[in-house]
C-alpha cells in the first residue's frame, strides 16, 4: 500500500488539485510511488480546522499518513470589522490552534512528517480590484485583509515550527522576493495563479526531499515495466510483491 501524504488547509489547499494546481504537481511528483490526499476546506480558519482533526486524522487509524501539510492562516488574519471578519482568529489563539493540530498529528504518528505552510503575502490593491468586480459599486473600501497583518500570522506560524521541531514554508517572505509578486503569484490578491501553485509545490518539494521524503528515492509501488520479462512476468512481482 502506498504511503499518504495528506494536504490539510483552507481554499489555497482545496484548488490545489485544479489544473496548473500545487497538489495536482505533487501527485504527478509522486506518482506511484504516494497519494496524494486533498483535505482543503474553502474559508476555513484554524479554530474551525480543529473540529476535522479527529475525523480526518482518527487517533485508532492502524495506517496513518506519513506526512501532512498544514496551510492555514488567509483567513484567520482576515480583519475585525471587515466584510470577513467571521473568518478571524486572534494570532495568539492561531499560534495555540496550529499547536494543537500538530500534537494531534504526532498523537496519530509520531514519525508523521509534518510541515507547516505559512499563508501568502496578500495584495490589498488586487483584493479590492476582484471585490469590485464582484459586487461592483457594493463592494467595501477598505481591505478585509492586508498584508502587514498577514505577515504577523506567518511569523508566529514560523515561530511555532521552531518552538516544537517540525518543518516549515515560508511562503510570506518567498513570495516577496520576487518583483511584481502581486500579479505574477496571486490571481485575485489572495489565492494563486499557476506561477503562485508551481512556486508552493517547488518549496514544499524542497522541503520533503531535505526530510525523508524524496520522491527519487522511493521506490515504485509495482515493477517498472522495464523489469518484467515477457516472457516469465510472474518473477518480477514475486520479488517486488512479497
Amino acid at each position: 500500500m502506498r504511503p499518504q501524504i495528506v494536504l490539510f488547509g483552507d481554499s489555497i489547499t482545496e484548488q490545489a488539485f485544479r489544473a496548473g494546481g500545487w497538489g495536482a504537481a505533487l501527485a504527478d511528483t509522486y506518482s506511484r510511488k504516494a497519494d496524494i490526499v486533498n483535505r482543503g476546506y474553502g474559508g476555513y480558519n484554524t479554530r474551525w480546522a480543529l473540529f476535522l482533526l479527529h475525523h480526518l486524522f482518527p487517533l485508532d487509524s492502524t495506517k496513518p499518513p506519513a506526512a501532512a501539510t498544514i496551510f492555514f492562516g488567509a483567513n484567520d488574519a482576515a480583519l475585525l470589522g471587515r466584510t470577513s471578519e467571521r473568518q478571524h482568529v486572534p494570532v495568539e489563539e492561531y499560534k495555540e490552534n496550529l499547536s494543537k493540530t500538530v500534537h494531534h498529528l504526532k498523537e496519530c504518528s509520531p514519525t508523521m512528517l509534518v510541515v507547516l505552510i505559512t499563508p501568502p503575502p496578500v495584495d490589498e490593491a488586487g483584493r479590492k480590484e476582484y471585490a469590485q468586480s464582484v459586487y461592483g459599486e457594493k463592494a467595501m473600501e477598505l481591505p478585509e485583509r492586508t498584508n502587514e497583518v498577514t505577515g504577523l500570522y506567518a511569523k508566529q506560524c514560523l515561530e511555532l515550527a521552531k518552538e516544537i521541531g517540525v518543518l516549515s514554508v515560508d511562503l510570506w517572505s518567498k513570495m516577496q522576493e520576487t518583483e511584481g509578486w502581486q500579479r505574477k503569484f496571486l490571481s485575485d490578491g489572495l489565492h494563486l495563479t499557476p506561477e503562485g501553485n508551481a512556486l508552493v509545490h517547488q518549496e514544499v518539494t524542497r522541503v520533503f526531499n531535505e526530510a525523508w521524503l524524496s520522491a527519487a528515492e522511493m521506490p515504485y509501488d509495482f515493477p517498472h515495466h522495464s523489469e518484467i520479462d515477457g516472457k516469465n512476468p510472474e518473477k518480477a512481482f514475486q520479488i517486488q510483491c512479497l
